[in-house]
């Protein structure tokens, strides 16, 4: 079978997952219980191979190293995913998160990049082991942005008070293309041969970052006209199709951050062209499509992460490191949100669950593994007595417990703590001047 067979058969088997979960429950998230289940079917083909049973597990471990996961995501899944997300963010309520938004972004995604390669850096060198700190970093500025496709699958669904949630969507979509940028900065110093200067770091940063900002408007614009030049509806879904295909290769042909392209460009088309370029059943029909492709990619996706577990190599030393990536992760997390949150809450109040649902609701998802799938192997190792892990074998590691953690512990647990801050959000009557008060109500 090729590529198109084994994405045909892994899409039936998520659609699969999807259907049963939503029969059992319909307050079990459909996204966790397809991980679950995916990473349970990888355990059981382990071990039978381990036993020496079927040997399916190198079947299945054939099928995810042909699919590519990180192409598959990173070059085409992703454009998808990221502008329908972006499509659902209302422009008023995120204007009047902007300084929140940017600065838990910007701010808070580089301190915990720095902070994490720190800790993973100096737990290391505590246990007697030799790392080079740019690949603790590497590994920071993979893991630190909260995953957009995670929060919104998960959280979404959740209904939280308008403004946190807004807080947690908007910073996940920017602080994905953001991450990516400094994720590819730092990956072309500690892989690519770049010099790192301040000046030469700061030429790639601007390069992605601003170029992918200013095509996302060209394209959102160029589209926002094509689709206002015409009455029909299905050319109209055509052209926003176009989208995160051709804008999306051509930003990454471009070399510029096509994440961000497709956030500004969704943000674009889902408010001022749906205002002004869709008739009222267009706008039915944008919706419906979208929600479609969101929840099928975001099937196939969760299923993915989960059997990416046969691609994960496990050695006692960096099982250690995966057990202490976890928690610094967390603390990393809190903090980054907290410096920030602290000077913000001096101008304006915020639901006291804030800082903790920022914290505990920033999951992580399959853009980490697929930046860490990307690293080359045996480049670099991290040594000690008795110790040689490759680091991409080590990364990949700490990358995937800290995903599956946070899908399945964090993901499942969020709800009770979104739950109680509806009843507690000092802000309810701001939405009425953001036009959100005729249908807010603390449920909301």
């Amino acid at each position: 079978m090729g590529i198109y067979a084994y994405i045909c058969f892994l899409f039936g088997i998520s659609i699969l997952l999807a259907f049963i979960t939503h029969k059992i429950s319909d307050r079990v998230q459909s996204t966790i219980a397809i991980t679950a289940s995916a990473m349970v079917g990888s355990l059981v083909l382990l071990l039978l191979g381990f036993l020496g049973w079927l040997r399916l597990d190198n079947v299945a471990t054939h099928i995810m190293e042909e699919l590519d996961f990180k192409n598959f995501l990173l070059n085409g899944m992703l454009g998808f995913l990221l502008f329908a997300g972006a499509l659902g963010i209302k422009l008023p309520l995120m204007k009047d998160q902007r300084w929140e938004i940017a600065t838990f972004a910007l701010f808070s995604t580089l301190f915990s990049t720095l902070m994490i390669g720190a800790l993973i850096y100096y737990a290391a060198s505590l246990l007697g082991w030799q790392i080079d700190f740019i690949y603790c970093v590497v590994f920071g500025s993979l893991i630190s942005p909260t995953d957009p496709i995670a929060v919104l699958a998960i959280i979404k669904n959740l209904r939280a008070p308008k403004r946190l949630s807004m807080q947690v969507e908007g910073e996940s979509l920017f602080n994905d293309g953001v991450g990516l940028v400094i994720f590819t900065t730092i990956f072309a110093v500690a892989f690519g041969g770049e010099e790192a200067s301040i000046s030469g770091i700061s030429t790639l940063f601007l390069h992605e970052a601003v170029g992918g900002i200013l095509f996302g408007l060209i394209t959102g614009t160029v589209s926002h006209y094509l689709i206002s030049a015409t009455d029909d509806g299905s050319l109209e879904i055509l052209i926003t199709l176009t989208i995160p295909t051709t804008g999306f290769m051509v930003a990454n042909f471009m070399h510029v951050s096509g994440a961000l392209a497709m956030v500004v460009s969704g943000i674009l088309i889902g408010n001022w062209t749906r205002r002004h370029g869709f008739s009222e059943q267009s706008q039915r029909y944008l919706d419906h499509f979208w929600e479609m492709v969101d929840h099928s990619l975001n099937s196939l996706l969760f299923l993915l992460i989960g059997l990416a577990l046969l691609l994960v190599d496990f050695t006692w030393a960096s099982s250690i490191m995966m057990l202490i990536a976890i928690p610094a992760c967390l603390l990393s997390r809190y903090i980054s949100v907290w410096l920030p949150f602290k000077v913000m809450q001096r101008f304006r109040q915020y639901n006291p669950y804030t800082v903790r649902i920022l914290t505990w609701g920033g999951l992580r998802g399959g853009l980490a593994l697929a930046m860490a799938l990307s690293i080359p192997s045996h480049v670099a190792l991290m040594t000690g007595d008795d110790v040689v892990v490759d680091v991409r074998d080590l990364i990949l590691l700490m990358t995937y417990a800290v995903v599956t953690f946070s899908i399945l512990v964090q993901g499942v647990t969020i709800e009770k703590m979104i739950e109680r801050s509806k009843l507690v959000d000092p802000k309810r009557q701001a939405y009425v001047k953001l036009g959100a008060g005729d249908d807010y109500s603390p449920d909301v």
